[in-house]
């Protein structure tokens, strides 16, 4: 493993001005495209190779704008995005309690061909793996599940005494969910009942975030009770616990790299980029977020060693990385809008 050289200085590429926070962000499955909803309620589309020929020292055909749409059709704050599987579509769930399907082919397209109208305000939105259903994680006390070709919403019959589902993630037979009551949910993709909670998992903290690993096999979970844990599916066993890092105030996320290899987190109290080794434990570097304040999202891209963060500044960050073990040691601030 190359060692880790923490106190590198940044190299500043690129400031864009922005109106407004933007409060999450997602990579395409195929990393070619990333999106981030502001608060503002406008919805920026980044194609992810217009961003890097930004990076190269002399343009040949004149600035390159990595922005290749913007939407505006929410008429409240942006909670969360996700993109299609294998389609062209994004969505978008804000506290206006819809959800919204934008065609990402339309080059003039600025508003959505299709709505969903929720009961609730909607913080969270996740494709099943096969893109025929979507789930929505609401501030109503159960996640809903909903057939996207004909709009018709599932509810669990076995309900849990649960709190609103934050965060929400799902892998093809079942979906998770993180709860302000700090609870852990595995339902089951089918029947759409609760199969497992982890009460407590963040004490009675909030879990803010839940995602699933590539084999499916374990939940990374976080809570505002600074800590990261990680759990195995089949047993709700903790297996592993990620320390060190101050979270009590954001839903941010703990994030995998595209190898899951290591682990990404944010510390409020220090503004720092925290890295831990994901089979060790062991805290392998911290950053400066070079935020003013800490962060409120992370996204990693699925193909390649490169983050972004989103911040209260008004700022979304990206970061690169490389070396064959940890990546992280080469930090670009490359958006700004």
């Amino acid at each position: 493993m190359t060692p880790l050289n923490v106190e590198a200085p940044p190299n500043r590429l690129l400031d864009l001005v922005s109106k407004n926070i933007a409060r999450c962000a997602r990579f395409s499955a195929d990393g070619r495209f990333v999106a981030t909803g502001s608060a503002d309620t406008s919805i920026k589309l980044f194609e992810v190779s217009k961003i890097k020929q930004m990076l190269l020292p002399e343009a040949k055909d004149g600035p390159v704008r990595p922005v290749i749409r913007t939407y505006y059709d929410h008429i409240q704050p942006i909670n969360d995005l996700d993109f299609h599987p294998q389609g062209t579509i994004l969505i978008s769930g804000a506290k206006d309690q819809t959800i919204k399907f934008f065609d990402i082919s339309k080059t003039n397209a600025k508003r959505a061909y299709r709505v969903i109208q929720d009961t609730h305000n909607v913080r969270s939105v996740s494709f099943h793996p096969s893109g025929d259903f979507l789930l929505a994680g609401t501030d109503h006390a159960i996640p809903h599940l909903y057939d996207i070709n004909t709009f018709q919403c599932y509810l669990s019959s076995n309900i849990p005494e649960t709190s609103p589902s934050g965060a929400i993630n799902q892998a093809c037979s079942m979906y998770v969910t993180a709860s302000k009551d700090g609870a852990i949910r595995l339902w089951d993709g089918i029947t759409a009942n609760c199969v497992r909670s982890i009460t407590a998992a963040h004490g009675t903290a909030e879990a803010t975030s839940a995602i699933f690993t590539k084999d499916q096999r374990f939940v990374l979970s976080c809570g505002k009770d600074s800590t990261v844990k990680l759990w195995e599916v089949g047993s709700g066993r903790l297996v592993r616990q990620y320390l060190g890092a101050i979270h009590t105030q954001l839903r941010c996320q703990a994030i995998f790299n595209q190898t899951e290899e290591f682990i990404i987190f944010i510390d409020e109290l220090s503004n720092e980029i925290v890295i831990w080794d994901a089979m060790t434990t062991e805290k392998v570097a911290k950053w400066p977020s070079n935020h003013v304040g800490a962060p409120r999202w992370l996204e990693h891209s699925p193909v390649e060693s490169a983050f972004i963060s989103c911040g209260t500044d008004r700022i979304v960050k990206a970061f690169n990385a490389w070396n064959q073990k940890i990546a992280y040691l080469h930090r670009c601030d490359l958006l700004k809008f």
